[in-house]
């Protein structure tokens, strides 16, 4: 501690005292709200949301509606919230991580805030690490919330829509972070507004949240689908493509970037596709296709645009004449040079949504967490999330005393010696808990155990209801258990009679892991509540960690010191490289995590754009206006990109000019060059809105004013799912090769972003130009009808789900190299064949 902190104390203490008045108004009021009836209590609850609607701040209620909520906790669940729990209430509602040692009740903690904030009828979400903690939570703690007329959901993998949607309009809901954000980007995938599960993101309480918004946030959310549809489809169209004759067939706008079929054209591929009117808009998708292996046959030059090296399309810069690593044309352009080259077509799945954690968690109006530890990362969550982390005191002195780490020469001499300390406290009858950094390493250590004769029990974070149980009789006599860091997580582990006499329950942690913030979970599993307890960590220079981040002093240190295998040493110095290695490693993966919200944040502008649209769509808004704008848009661009201001090209542009409208909406023979030839550019863009307007205003008369609006919200809904699935796609390759951009001093964030940037104003043209193309080519007889552009067929959270599924019986034709039936994408022996 430094000279400043002795001085004034801590910032969570100093914060800490500014919450003590509002505790002690709470306190104060505990006599007058315990002489209330069990009526007059449940009554408190209409009160306080009559006076929020009346405008009455929820920090002004904060007082009187948390002793309200300790002392319904009392009569329904027998529990009375501390002064220190209500510290950590507080400090949750102000939005902000409260950092409460385990056993200090933090699920009893939550319920505090999620009353308080639940009272504006907007929601609350808990988040939990998993489906069995979730459950666990809201069973245990809905008697108080349903005996003061509140209602609470859960959310679980296997619910179906409208379970979801009964928990979600639950004023609060437990759920999991991978279940949340998945249904967020589901929900933005429906194709009408009552498919829907979730409501406003409003404010969210986060349980463990140094295990979700760090641990967890290395990997975004993304849901895939199928694509092998549309892969086919590509070799299909350059089929097509290559079989049509340049000169009769094909018209080359470059001007525009355009390829299109002549009548002529039209013809065959009418009779190529079988189909009878090609410009019908439920022929989207084929007309996509021919587009782009038209430009892939006929405007891509090979060596020029891109180029062909292992089997792979590498676009080259048409400024530099490099390759750009990552790059991927889009709108599919991309997949049709490779099915013109004949190498593979990429895109078996497709991503159809993605988000990260970070971006997800950020949307909510407020957002607070809570945890054992989270201290050592306070900047991340500074930074990343603007929260700032309050140590809130234990309710009683811990009473656990921390022994320096053992450092061992070789990790044999390491196992052995904790093997022989497991057996002397077992001899004891003292409960051990010992913490290993992987399955394996726990595997290793129970093998040698079974060799000594004590019996233990091995967890391994698969199973999550069977841990918890195992894992809350840790603390009773003479038991020991083996478990990787994470398992159990979130269970109490109470003491037995008669273990506090012995010395509360010991922990041995077999190495140092990467974060030192996992290495206190684990300590912080023993001295709960004040309890007795004992923890030790046990490191050798073959661990990983000291392997690949210890110093080469302390190395040198061990060689001079001559220590045998059996040997062990205790220093400072040697405590100190340790926590540097971690500090080091903490460090890179900051960096990592901080890469990926980087990249997140360009599209994640592009998404609130498109999900915005999307919402519009879905909410019925008339998009007459923005139909029109699209309109007068496209039309003005056009226009510029053809007429160059050359005279000499005067006469060839207008040609050009003429065939690309036609190809979009004009009537063949409506608009002649005469027509054009002594109009400025402004005059051509109005004659050709007009009579965009005119086929519109027919159009509508035709349909009738209902159905024209439906028939806008089904084109543009499905052209802009189709178009932004594609972008997402290519982004994902982008991000991708862009590492690679460093080699020649480029800023692979810097031009992720550029690019990015790049090839979102091409989707937004392009859906300018699909929207305005399919409305007015709509017949009567077929209006088309909304439709979900792809299924999806999985998420990436597959090991995840894997967890929640039992065991699959292995079936005679599953071999142990084979995949495993559960559909994990694991090998079968490392998926469901290790539970055999």
């Amino acid at each position: 501690m430094n000279i400043f902190q002795k001085m004034f104390g801590t910032y969570s203490d100093r914060e800490v005292k500014r919450i003590i008045p509002i505790v002690n108004k709470i306190d104060a009021l505990d006599s007058q709200i315990q002489k209330l009836t069990d009526d007059e209590l449940k009554a408190k609850t209409v009160e306080f949301k009559e006076r929020v609607e009346k405008g009455e701040s929820l920090d002004a209620i904060l007082p009187e509606a948390f002793a309200v909520v300790r002392e319904a906790g009392f009569r329904t669940i027998g529990l009375k919230h501390f002064r220190e729990q209500l510290i950590g209430g507080i400090v949750l509602h102000q939005g902000r991580i409260s950092e409460m040692k385990t056993g200090e009740g933090k699920t009893l903690v939550a319920t505090l805030p999620a009353y308080l904030n639940a009272l504006t009828g907007k929601g609350v979400h808990i988040v939990t690490v998993n489906d069995y903690l979730a459950k666990r939570d809201r069973d245990t703690m809905a008697p108080v919330y349903e005996f003061l007329g509140l209602t609470v959901g859960v959310i679980l993998h296997d619910l179906d829509q409208s379970q979801r949607q009964e928990a979600y309009n639950c004023d609060i809901t437990y759920g999991t972070n991978s279940e949340y954000g998945f249904d967020y980007l589901r929900d933005n995938m429906v194709i009408y507004k009552e498919e829907r599960v979730q409501r406003g993101l409003n404010y969210a309480i986060v349980d463990e949240v140094d295990s979700i918004l760090i641990d967890e946030a290395r990997t975004p959310l993304i849901i895939s689908g199928e694509g092998e549809k549309s892969t086919d489809f590509y070799k299909v169209a350059d089929y097509f493509a290559k079989s049509l004759d340049k000169e009769a067939d094909v018209n080359i706008d470059e001007k525009a970037n355009a390829v299109m079929l002549t009548d002529e054209g039209i013809a065959k591929a009418e009779n190529f596709f079988k189909l009878e009117n090609f410009a019908d808009p439920e022929h989207m998708e084929i007309q996509h296709h021919v587009v782009q292996a038209l430009k892939a046959n006929y405007m891509m030059k090979r060596d020029k645009d891109y180029m062909v090296r292992d089997g792979e399309v590498l676009i080259v810069d048409e400024f530099t004449g490099r390759m750009m690593e990552g790059r991927r044309y889009s709108d599919g352009l991309h997949q049709a040079i490779e099915a013109k080259e004949g190498v593979k077509v990429e895109r078996e799945s497709k991503t159809l949504a993605t988000i990260t954690y970070q971006n997800y968690f950020r949307m909510f109006k407020k957002l607070a967490g809570m945890t054992g530890t989270a201290l050592t990362e306070e900047n991340e969550f500074r930074e990343i999330y603007g929260l700032d982390v309050i140590v809130v005191p234990t309710h009683k002195p811990i009473a656990r005393q921390d022994l320096p780490d053992v450092v061992y020469k070789t990790a044999k001499g390491k196992f052995k010696a904790i093997v022989e300390d497991i057996v002397e406290t077992h001899k004891k009858g003292q409960p051990v808990l010992v913490g290993t950094v992987s399955i394996e390493k726990s595997e290793l250590l129970s093998d040698m155990l079974k060799k000594k004769g004590v019996p233990h029990q091995v967890l391994n974070a698969k199973f999550h209801e069977k841990e918890a149980d195992i894992i809350s009789h840790a603390g009773e006599t003479g038991t020991v258990t083996i478990a990787t860091n994470m398992a159990g997580r979130g269970t109490d582990i109470k003491l037995e009679e008669g273990v506090v006499e012995v010395g509360g329950l010991k922990i041995i942690g077999t190495e140092r892991h990467e974060s030192r913030r996992i290495d206190n979970q684990l300590r912080g599993r023993s001295g709960r509540q004040g309890d007795p307890g004992m923890s030790r960590f046990y490191v050798s220079l073959e661990d990983d960690l000291m392997r690949i981040f210890g110093s080469d002093k302390l190395q040198g240190l061990v060689g001079k010191l001559g220590l045998g295998d059996d040997e062990a040493i205790e220093s400072k110095m040697v405590s100190g490289a340790i926590e540097n290695a971690q500090k080091k490693v903490e460090g890179n993966n900051f960096d990592i995590r901080k890469t990926v919200v980087q990249y997140d944040d360009v599209v994640n502008k592009q998404r609130e754009i498109i999900y915005k649209q999307r919402s519009e769509v879905l909410e019925g808004e008339d998009l007459k206006e923005q139909v029109q704008n699209m309109l007068k848009d496209l039309v003005s661009t056009v226009v510029d990109s053809h007429m160059s201001g050359i005279d000499e090209e005067f006469e060839n542009d207008l040609k050009k000019l003429i065939h690309y409208m036609e190809e979009l909406y004009v009537t063949k023979g409506s608009v002649k060059l005469e027509d054009l030839e002594r109009l400025s550019n402004e005059e051509i863009k109005e004659k050709y809105i007009d009579i965009a307007q005119d086929i519109y205003s027919r159009k509508e008369e035709e349909f009738g004013e209902e159905q024209m609006r439906e028939i806008e919200r089904v084109i543009l809904l499905r052209v802009v799912d189709t178009k932004w699935m594609d972008h997402i796609d290519d982004m994902e390759h982008l991000k991708r090769g862009i590492g690679l951009r460093a080699y020649r001093q480029q800023d692979p964030a810097q031009a992720y972003q550029f690019e990015g940037s790049e090839m979102f104003e091409e989707m937004i043209y392009n859906i300018k130009v699909d929207t305005i193309k399919y409305l007015l080519h709509v017949e009567i007889q077929k209006a088309p009808e909304r439709e979900r552009v792809v299924k999806e067929i999985r998420t990436n959270q597959a090991e995840d789900d894997s967890i929640k599924k039992q065991p699959v019986k292995k079936e005679k034709t599953v071999g142990r190299n084979d995949p495993c039936p559960c559909g994990s994408g694991k090998k079968y022996k490392n998926c469901c064949g290790r539970f055999e």
